[in-house]
């Protein structure tokens, strides 16, 4: 048994008698967005900030709170949902499709991380436009280090394909926000969760959202006794779990490396942020004698679903046309040590 809460339900006109269009944007003003935030907020400081009957305010959080309280679900009916609302996204990389069990998960965060030049990006890229072409879905990037290239997923289009309209096609299906700091990265994914995947604004109805990378506008916030990036930090990390369960999206973040006091590689952002991603994957160069210089390891490091410390090998040069992204031989475990 487990439980599911009210946590993440948006709130609408509709939702329950009294809750008007007024009061919504009133709420909204106050940075009201959800029944979580409305449930938890003080109603009579809320009630005066808003200019709004108490007594309205009050009667609405009551029935609110009674919609979406707490209730038992049983394990068969969470994966009769499981099955009815979940799609597996490839990345088109064969290896890294086993490490994930598949692919990628709508209504969950995967998370790469590693170090500069070890594949995030063009990880990234693979899964844009294998998304974007194969399964004819679109993408929302979200660029925050100024390292996506157009011509370099044109270039990865046409190795799928000769077709220009194709081409053409899976790139319209390819949406792209460029954002330089927390605050903005704050705003586009406020943005889009405030109906942005849902109305179409951005196209249509969004199937993956790829941020790249989070800890570019984040990681010089924390450290020391920096209280606010911390309080950004985890705000970026509520609006994405939002997005991936409520839009029923994947979403893929990248996120760069530390070293422990062991000097042994771990993933950056610290603790609390580790919480966020349901599963982690550490990318890095193959360090084995005689491997190509384009040839990186993906390691699982945390997952749900899968064994984790499990290693596959695949080559970020492009294949040829026609020719299967190439995968590692087996999955091979993960010395932790190393």
């Amino acid at each position: 048994m487990t439980s599911t809460g009210s946590v993440m339900v948006l709130l609408k006109e509709g939702l329950c008698p009294g809750l008007s269009e007024d009061l919504i944007k009133a709420l909204r003003e106050e940075d009201v967005r959800t029944v979580e935030d409305l449930v938890l907020s003080d109603p009579e400081q809320l009630a005066q900030k808003c200019s709004v009957s108490y007594k309205a305010l009050v009667a609405v959080r009551r029935v609110l709170l009674a919609q979406h309280a707490a209730f038992p679900v049983s394990g068969a009916d969470l994966y009769d949902e499981l099955l009815s609302s979940t799609s597996i996204l490839s990345t088109g990389i064969a290896s890294m499709d086993n490490l994930l069990d598949s692919g990628l998960y709508t209504g969950e965060i995967t998370e790469l991380c590693g170090g500069p030049g070890t594949g995030k990006t063009q990880t990234c890229f693979s899964v844009a436009v294998n998304v974007a072409h194969e399964l004819k879905q679109k993408v929302m990037y979200i660029d925050t280090n100024g390292g996506l290239s157009a011509a370099r997923l044109l270039q990865m289009l046409q190795q799928k394909t000769i077709n220009t309209a194709e081409q053409m096609n899976a790139l319209q299906r390819i949406s792209v926000l460029r954002v330089f700091d927390v605050f903005a990265l704050l705003s586009c994914l406020q943005r889009l969760r405030a109906g942005g995947l849902q109305k179409g604004d951005v196209g249509g109805s969004v199937k993956a959202v790829i941020v790249d990378s989070v800890s570019a506008v984040l990681s010089h916030m924390l450290g020391g006794k920096q209280n606010e990036g911390m309080s950004l930090m985890m705000q970026v990390a509520t609006e994405l779990k939002v997005i991936a369960k409520d839009f029923n999206v994947a979403v893929l973040v990248t996120n760069h490396v530390t070293r422990d006091g062991n000097n042994q590689v771990k993933a950056g952002l610290g603790q609390s942020w580790s919480h966020v991603p349901r599963t982690r994957i550490l990318l890095q160069r193959a360090e084995r004698p005689g491997a190509s210089s384009n040839l990186r390891t993906a390691a699982l490091v945390k997952s749900t679903r899968q064994p984790c410390y499990t290693m596959e090998e695949f080559d970020l040069s492009p294949p040829s046309r026609g020719e299967a992204r190439p995968g590692s031989a087996g999955k091979r475990k993960l010395d932790v040590d190393s």
